[in-house]
């Protein structure tokens, strides 16, 4: 039998409470669900990668089925190198599905095989976005409240 799996892309910059929802909620539908921070080469990292890369590890280290990766290619290329069928998205409203959707056919056209799945966030997560944890963040506010794990100040 084959094994569903599932990679979740992302930036994770910081990985949040609504990220981990969907991870969680993945890990009903499919056999494994890899958390892979891609490197965008328009973002410049707030949280350094090899900290949000611990403490995503750490989130998930009673869950064997969760892996944890950076990469820096193409998300349908990783996919497919990963043997990992679906991409896993959470959508927290109508502007996320317009840009999601975009993604969704271009990664498509590189790797005809793979599905992208949408998670609709829990509506107690919605408000919550990395930007927006960043910004409190930077300006000296605590945001333990939105992440799986404590960060200290950067």
């Amino acid at each position: 039998m084959n094994q569903r799996i599932a990679l979740f892309p992302g930036s994770f910059d910081p990985f949040t409470k609504g990220h981990e929802d969907i991870v969680l909620r993945g890990l009903e539908i499919f056999d494994q669900v890899i958390i892979g921070i891609g490197h965008n080469a328009n973002k410049k990292r707030y949280f350094p990668l090899d900290v949000m890369m611990q403490r995503i590890e750490t989130t998930f280290e009673n869950y064997p089925q969760v892996q944890v990766m950076a990469y820096d290619d193409l998300t349908a290329n990783k996919a497919r190198e990963m043997g990992a069928r679906f991409l896993l998205r959470g959508l927290r409203n109508t502007t996320d599905f317009e840009y999601e959707n975009s993604i969704a056919q271009v990664n498509r056209y590189v790797y005809e095989e793979v599905e992208t799945v949408f998670l609709i966030t829990s509506p107690h997560l919605a408000p919550i976005s990395s930007t927006i944890i960043r910004d409190l963040h930077r300006y000296g506010h605590n945001i333990d409240e939105f992440l799986p794990y404590q960060i200290v100040q950067v």
